[in-house]
């Protein structure tokens, strides 16, 4: 299976990019992980509405070309499903048979996504009603990732 994490932002901080390493390592058993760090808008503190969705624009086109045009998109948003890891474990699963293998997950940017991104997603995902650092998300996003093969092999680790 491919995974393509496509992200808005640099890692900046050692122990993000350490973390992310950890778990891309891990992730090699399981399938072929594509990581496409997206560069950022500047985003000043007083900006109009209309700035704020210019913003969203470019970086979603960013985004958007980024994507395979065959791949199964889940859009990481606030106002998606939550899922449990069981969940989120089956549809890899369904994925991997039925959809071509090939599954991309979306983090936009401080302002959040463009509506085209979201309207090229397949699935809105939420990870709560919280909001999280773009660096924590892609973390939690792949240990998630991880845990849902573990959970479709039946491997110890989730418990």
């Amino acid at each position: 299976m491919q995974i393509q994490i496509v992200c808005v932002g640099k890692l900046k901080e050692k122990y993000w990019v350490a973390a992310i390493e950890e778990y891309a390592k891990r992730l090699g058993a399981y399938a072929k992980l594509d990581i496409r760090e997206l560069a950022d808008e500047k985003t000043p503190d007083s900006m109009s509405p209309a700035e704020e969705e210019q913003v969203r624009v470019r970086e979603g086109a960013r985004i958007l070309a980024a994507l395979k045009p065959d791949a199964t998109v889940v859009a990481l948003a606030i106002e998606g499903e939550t899922w449990t890891s069981e969940q989120l474990a089956a549809f890899m699963e369904r994925t991997a048979i039925y959809g071509g293998g090939s599954l991309a997950f979306v983090i936009g940017g401080s302002l959040g996504l463009a509506p085209e991104v979201l309207a090229r997603a397949d699935k809105k995902l939420s990870f709560g009603r919280m909001t999280y650092p773009h660096q924590l998300m892609r973390v939690l996003l792949l240990e998630q990732v991880y845990r849902g093969f573990k959970i479709v092999r039946g491997e110890p680790y989730h418990r």
